[in-house]
């Protein structure tokens, strides 16, 4: 039986999910600004959280309707079927978001939501679950636009982002699909060469790793559609260890990361280390400035600091012409790729980007710049 899912992702990604949740088994994916709509049974379901690299969650639609106001939020609520769906052993919470809702206060209606969540629990099973706020087996999500409201339940649980592993953080870390679609738009192939010469915490290298040795990103850790009656604890079996039986053995690959400041590198490793990954990545202590490619061709991506790591903005106008140098003089055959909120980056470090895409780092518009090296310079002749 076809179920309605829809996945957020980072915007910018919503056309690279829509490709990747096809080869998982999803069907007439409808693409919205941050998310994709998708049909699929259960087994595309799981599969979806278990191999998506570019999904924040796979939420699946189990009802919607139109309001005027808080009195029908709660009388739609309510009348969803609940409890074929969960048991009341269950703890919950609700989330609630918006756009171009008429309706004043969020919080109230969140309230409502799980007040008539309850009552349908009292009414039909003579008990009602606990609400968890901080870790919930059951997270009841409903969006609410200008004139309907849309109620889900969430098959993830922690956002899948969180691969289970990675215990290492950074002051304003990228979040795991993030740099898993950032590679994928670079066009890199696991058999190309790829270097993270700012890699902080490693996030780009663990998710190229991943890639490489085919290991699903969703394999150390548990999801939500555990805990709902739809759960086929045998058929999800099969799907694991299917997706296990795909991962290969580690090794060395060609993949390498660097960075200046030792703490940033030392968290590198401890999430390597976390991930199993410590023996197929390479990393040294380097300045960006100084680091030298470790092949003729291959790919770059970095995540320069937005003005925190390496200072003030007057320090980074006074870097990036320097790291356009060092790209023309160093690395000719490759193609770099800088992810950047910086809208002054292409015109401070000298060079012509081939390409910007436009992504979002949460609420924070970016670019992804591409610059494809040739030898020579790419500056524009003084005149």
């Amino acid at each position: 039986m076809s179920e309605v899912f829809f996945s957020p992702v980072p915007r910018g990604l919503e056309g690279a999910l829509a490709e990747e949740l096809g080869t998982l088994g999803a069907n007439g994916a409808r693409l919205v600004p941050g998310g994709v709509e998708w049909q699929g049974d259960w087994p595309a379901c799981w599969r979806a959280n278990l191999e998506s690299r570019l999904a924040t969650r796979v939420l699946w639609r189990v009802g919607n309707g139109r309001y005027r106001g808080e009195a029908d939020i709660y009388e739609l609520a309510h009348s969803l079927t609940w409890a074929k769906w969960f048991t009341p052993d269950e703890t919950i919470r609700v989330f609630v978001t918006a756009r171009q809702s008429s309706l004043k206060s969020l919080e109230f209606i969140t309230l409502r939501i799980k007040d008539a969540v309850c009552d349908h629990f009292r009414a039909v099973c003579g008990s009602r679950p606990s609400v968890d706020t901080a870790h919930p087996m059951v997270r009841v999500q409903a969006f609410l636009d200008r004139d309907e409201v849309t109620f889900y339940l969430d098959t993830s649980g922690e956002p899948l982002y969180k691969r289970g592993f990675k215990p290492g953080t950074v002051e304003a870390p990228l979040k795991e699909n993030l740099a898993a679609g950032i590679l994928q738009l670079t066009g890199w192939r696991v058999d190309e060469p790829l270097v993270d010469p700012m890699c902080g915490s490693g996030t780009f290298l663990i998710e190229a790793a991943q890639i490489a040795l085919n290991i699903a990103p969703g394999l150390g850790r548990q999801f939500a559609f555990e805990c709902l009656r739809s759960f086929d604890a045998s058929a999800w079996t099969v799907i694991r260890k299917a997706a296990e039986a795909r991962r290969q053995p580690m090794r060395e690959l060609s993949i390498h990361g660097s960075d200046i400041a030792g703490g940033q590198l030392r968290r590198a490793r401890e999430n390597l280390a976390a991930a199993g990954l410590e023996t197929c990545v390479k990393l040294t202590k380097t300045d960006l400035l100084e680091c030298l490619p470790p092949a003729a061709s291959g790919v770059m991506v970095v995540n320069p600091p937005y003005g925190v790591r390496l200072g003030e903005e007057e320090e980074l106008a006074a870097f990036y012409p320097h790291l356009g140098d060092a790209l023309k003089q160093r690395w000719a055959g490759w193609r770099c790729y800088f992810f950047s909120a910086d809208m002054n980056l292409p015109r401070t470090i000298g060079l012509k980007a081939s390409r910007r895409t436009p992504l979002f780092n949460g609420a924070l518009e970016c670019r992804l710049f591409e610059y494809r090296m040739i030898a020579g310079s790419l500056r524009a002749p003084r005149l």
